[in-house]
């Protein structure tokens, strides 16, 4: 069995791009301790989709108060029997969606309190994104079904990813993995994720990686 050399994984990527999926197969084979987001509780979200003007700042309110508590609870949990912890979102997503679905006044006061709860949380040593052409997000939300996601413009999904780009390449801290998986099936395709999973199971400075084909890893 591979070894991780994170004790705290996060998993990201734009809507649809297969974040949940992916965290939920690498707990079940290393027995790691899992953190989902909670989106479905938010009543807000189907909201927002509706009338995003209207609903933008209650919803980033709504989920960074939720991703808070959820990550100060799990994460100061002590677990001798878990390997590591691998978590389906990054809390630093609350900042990247705000600042572009929020007015500017709305974000200067958000990302004033998000710096300070952001401040005491501990952050995950490896951030693995998995980058979509925006065509296949569009398919990938189609295909789960979810009612309120199914008027998400491609616009929309163009400016998370650029958000998440900028934001990637201010925090240079942080260490981001981003790898390409347009034309993989790591749900199906056990070869695919093995691949995949094998991202993780590397050693990486600080600073951007791009993977621009898992079939090309030594």
């Amino acid at each position: 069995m591979a070894e991780s050399f994170y004790n705290y994984i996060a998993i990201e990527g734009n809507i649809g791009s297969g974040k949940t999926s992916l965290a939920q197969k690498i707990t079940e084979e290393f027995n790691a301790r899992l953190i989902l987001e909670r989106f479905e509780d938010n009543s807000f979200l189907p909201k927002f989709y509706k009338n995003p003007e209207q609903y933008a700042f209650p919803l980033e309110m709504s989920f960074l108060a939720d991703r808070y508590q959820q990550l100060k609870e799990e994460l100061t949990k002590q677990d001798l029997f878990k390997s590591f912890t691998i978590a389906d979102y990054f809390i630093d997503k609350s900042l990247i969606f705000a600042r572009k679905n929020l007015q500017n006044d709305e974000y200067s006061l958000y990302s004033r309190l998000f710096n300070i709860i952001n401040s005491t949380l501990k952050k995950p040593e490896l951030i693995l994104f998995l980058h979509n052409s925006v065509d296949h997000l569009i398919l990938n939300i189609k295909k789960r079904g979810r009612n309120y996601e199914q008027e998400i413009k491609a616009s929309y999904l163009e400016m998370i990813q650029t958000g998440y780009f900028e934001y990637f390449k201010q925090n240079k801290e942080l260490r981001v993995v981003i790898v390409n998986t347009e034309k993989i099936d790591f749900v199906n395709n056990s070869d695919d994720y093995s691949l995949l999973k094998s991202c993780i199971f590397k050693q990486y400075a600080p600073g951007i990686h791009r993977i621009n084909s898992i079939y090309s890893i030594d």
